[in-house]
C-alpha cells in the first residue's frame, strides 16, 4: 500500500494555505482588506489545507492581522518616498494588483521558479497598478541574491524590503547573513518583517510542526533578543506592532486570547512567552 501524499508537499504549499486566509477575510462584510485574487491563487488545494489541518481555522486572525500590518507599513513608506518595494519570498501576494499604489512604484517579487510560474499562470490576464517585475531565484543562493541586491540597489534611491512569512523558516545564521546582504546597498533603507518569540515557535511546532517537517520546512527562527537581533547587522527596529494587540484593536482576536491581548506590550527580549509582531527596521 502506498502512503497518502502529505498535506503540505513543500514550502511553496504554505503560500496556498496563507492565500486561503486572505480569501476568507476578503469575503467578510467587514473585511480589513480586499484581495479579489486570493481565492483563485489558493485554489482547491489551499481550501483543502485549511479544512484538513486541525485547528487552523481558528488561527486565521494571525495571518489576517499580519497582512493588514504589512499593508499599513507599505502605505506609510510609499508616502514617505519609497520608490521600490522588494518582496522576498513573495509567495502568492497580490499587493501590486489590489493596493492603491503609485504607477511609478517599482515592485520586485522574488521567489522560487515553480511558484512564480504558477502565479503568472493564475494572474496572467490581470494588470498590476504599478511597475511589477518578478525574479526567479532561490534566496538560499547567497551569491545570486547578492548580485540581485546590488543590481536593484543601483535602480532605486529609497527601497523597502518585505519578508512576510519568510524568516521563521531560516536559522539565525541564515537570517543574519541575509540581513547583512540587505544592508550592503545604501539605497535599501527600510525593511518590514514579521518576528516570533522562541516560545511561539515552540508552540507552533507542536501545532503544525509535523506537517511542516514533512514538507522540509521546519520552523526555526525565534530570536530571544526579539527585534534587537537585527541591530548587529545595521538594522534598527523603529516600530514594533504586536500581532495580538493589533488583532484586538481590529476586532479579530479570538475571545479566548482577549486576556492575553490586555497584557503589557513587550518589544524587547523574548523568551517562553508566545509573542509575535510585524517590525519596521531602518538603516
Amino acid at each position: 500500500m502506498t502512503e497518502p501524499s502529505p498535506l503540505l508537499r513543500n514550502v511553496s504549499d504554505t503560500a496556498l494555505w496563507v492565500a486561503m486566509y486572505r480569501a476568507q477575510e476578503s469575503e467578510r462584510p467587514d473585511a480589513l482588506f480586499r484581495d479579489p485574487f486570493a481565492r483563485r491563487l489558493a485554489g482547491e488545494r489551499g481550501e483543502q489545507i485549511i479544512n484538513t489541518m486541525a485547528g487552523q481555522k481558528r488561527n486565521a486572525w494571525a495571518f489576517v492581522t499580519r497582512t493588514f500590518l504589512f499593508d499599513s507599513f507599505i502605505t506609510e513608506q510609499v508616502r514617505q518616498g519609497v520608490d521600490m518595494v522588494i518582496n522576498l519570498a513573495a509567495g502568492l501576494d497580490a499587493r501590486p494588483y489590489r493596493m492603491s499604489l503609485p504607477p511609478s512604484l517599482q515592485w520586485i517579487e522574488v521567489d522560487l521558479p515553480d511558484l512564480v510560474a504558477y502565479k503568472e499562470e493564475i494572474l496572467g490576464g490581470e494588470t498590476p497598478v504599478c511597475r511589477l517585475e518578478r525574479v526567479r531565484l532561490d534566496l538560499s543562493d547567497a551569491s545570486s541574491r547578492r548580485a540581485l541586491f546590488e543590481e536593484l540597489g543601483r535602480r532605486t534611491s529609497k527601497a523597502m524590503i518585505l519578508s512576510e512569512g519568510l524568516l521563521v523558516y531560516l536559522t539565525a545564521e541564515e537570517v543574519g547573513s541575509l540581513a547583512q546582504d540587505l544592508a550592503a546597498p545604501p539605497s535599501f533603507r527600510s525593511w518590514a518583517t514579521d518576528l516570533a518569540s522562541p516560545g511561539l515557535v515552540q508552540m507552533l511546532q507542536k501545532q503544525v510542526g509535523d506537517h511542516l517537517n514533512r514538507a522540509s520546512a521546519p520552523l526555526k527562527f525565534g530570536p530571544e533578543e526579539g527585534p534587537g537581533f537585527f541591530t548587529r547587522y545595521g538594522w534598527n527596529p523603529v516600530e514594533v506592532r504586536s500581532m495580538i494587540k493589533s488583532a484586538a484593536r481590529l476586532k479579530r482576536v479570538p475571545f479566548i486570547l482577549r486576556l492575553i491581548a490586555m497584557l503589557p506590550e513587550s518589544k524587547g527580549r523574548q523568551g517562553s512567552r508566545p509573542w509575535s509582531a510585524v517590525c519596521l527596521l531602518e538603516r
